[in-house]
């Protein structure tokens, strides 16, 4: 019985360069693509260089003034919420792949799993409701003037003859 088993597994362990040939294929497809569409925009787009154009980008603010300057804290609390909902979809995405198999009866978890997922939920749609009230996601005409007045006010209580800050 071992000299069948000997022989028979190691049949499944080899290396064949073939079965990797789809993957390759993805590989110059992706590259091909990437390379066609790079050049075509070279060759056929537009060559407006402007000032504009040719000032750096600094993520949606104008990079315009000190290196110093602060950040609005709106700045923080998108990349915050970003990481925040990038996390439940990381959690999201195994638990629907695997709620199938745990919700047979041989687990019998499917009311657990059902429920804790909707906790989860519930707890990240209630940190999304509070966000959207405190207003961090307005970015009206009128919310950047406050910013701007608030990043002002910051600025003269920092310079040496400002007033003197709150502790």
């Amino acid at each position: 019985m071992s000299h069948i088993c000997a022989a028979n597994c190691g049949k499944g362990m080899s290396f064949n360069p073939i079965d990797y040939l789809p993957v390759l294929l993805m590989f110059v497809v992706a590259a091909g693509f990437a390379i066609t569409f790079i050049g075509l925009s070279q060759l056929v787009g537009q060559r407006n260089r402007t000032r504009t154009k040719l000032m750096p980008y600094e993520c949606g603010k104008d990079p315009v003034g000190s290196a110093r300057e602060r950040f609005s804290v709106k700045f923080y609390l998108i990349a915050m919420l970003f990481i925040l909902f990038d996390i439940e979809v990381i959690f999201l995405v195994p638990w629907a792949v695997a709620f199938k198999r745990l919700s047979s009866p041989e687990y019998g978890l499917s009311n657990v799993v059902f429920f804790e997922m909707i906790v989860f939920i519930v707890l990240l749609a209630a940190g999304l409701i509070y966000v959207i009230k405190k207003g961090a996601l307005d970015w009206t005409e009128g919310a950047r003037r406050e910013a701007e007045a608030e990043a002002r006010l910051l600025e003269v209580a920092e310079k040496p003859g400002g007033r003197a800050r709150a502790a």
